[in-house]
């Protein structure tokens, strides 16, 4: 039997009597890969907020069994701020190390040995302004790393980068779950999230279901976007959707 890994029942959350969430409910196990996707205000990122604890308000039960590894949308760190790439890595390992402890000597290896994995170990000593958009996504990759997650968050890995990096960071990912990594990541990349997934999750509010279907077309997309959508979907492989109960 798999893992069950995350457990959602009834979850809802509402700010100022607006609804964001309504009553999801999803599984998800140890390994899978999982996609969400939905329109621009659909919820994705507070859905993401409230699996990793950032938003506790809210109603319903979120049971999660494992260490998570978070990749925000938007990385409120200042890369003005004079401080190199390993040190931002550092900061993923602030719970076992302690804010003002001081690092060992396996820390540091332990950095460069998986910015050596994300093939970053050229950017070590870099100042974090001087890096690209790829380059600093991938740091920030290596962070969420250092704490050793059996679980990967990622809101939108692609944003701010070429398509290059966003091969390059896919790559990455699809790596990391052969490797028994559970991952689940938010993308407004539809195309891509459906070649490289193997669960979907389509959201708009609440979580909609397309049982018993191993390809997802521009109609099934119309019935969680808001507005038309034209899009051609190539799938090299089938996909199960994560549905809400009925």
């Amino acid at each position: 039997m798999r893992e069950k890994i995350i457990s959602v029942k009834d979850l809802s959350y509402n700010v100022e009597n607006t609804e964001i969430l309504k009553f999801i409910n999803f599984d998800i196990y140890k390994n899978d890969f999982v996609g969400i996707i939905g329109p621009n205000g659909a919820g994705k990122s507070t859905l993401i907020k409230i699996l990793v604890g950032e938003i506790k308000n809210y109603i319903g039960s979120v049971n999660i069994n494992g260490k998570i590894g978070y990749v925000p949308q938007k990385d409120e760190f200042d890369r003005t701020f004079p401080i190199r790439a390993f040190e931002v890595a550092l900061m993923g390992m602030y719970n076992e190390v302690g804010v003002f402890k001081r690092y060992k000597k396996k820390h540091y290896e332990k950095v460069r040995n998986i910015m050596k994995m994300l093939d970053i170990e050229y950017l070590y000593n870099r100042n974090v302004g001087k890096l690209s958009g790829g380059e600093y996504q991938r740091l920030s990759l290596a962070r969420a790393l250092v704490s050793d997650p059996d679980i990967l968050i990622l809101d939108e890995p692609e944003a701010g980068v070429d398509s290059n990096a966003q091969k390059i960071i896919y790559s990455i990912l699809e790596d990391l779950n052969k490797k028994g990594m559970t991952i689940i990541l938010v993308s407004h990349d539809i195309s891509m999230v459906l070649k490289k997934v193997n669960t979907v999750m389509c959201l708009n509010k609440t979580l909609h279901c397309h049982k018993n279907s191993i390809d997802m077309t521009s109609d099934d997309l119309k019935k969680i976007y808001s507005e038309e959508l034209e899009l051609l979907v190539h799938i090299d492989k089938p996909l199960k959707v994560v549905s809400r109960n009925d």
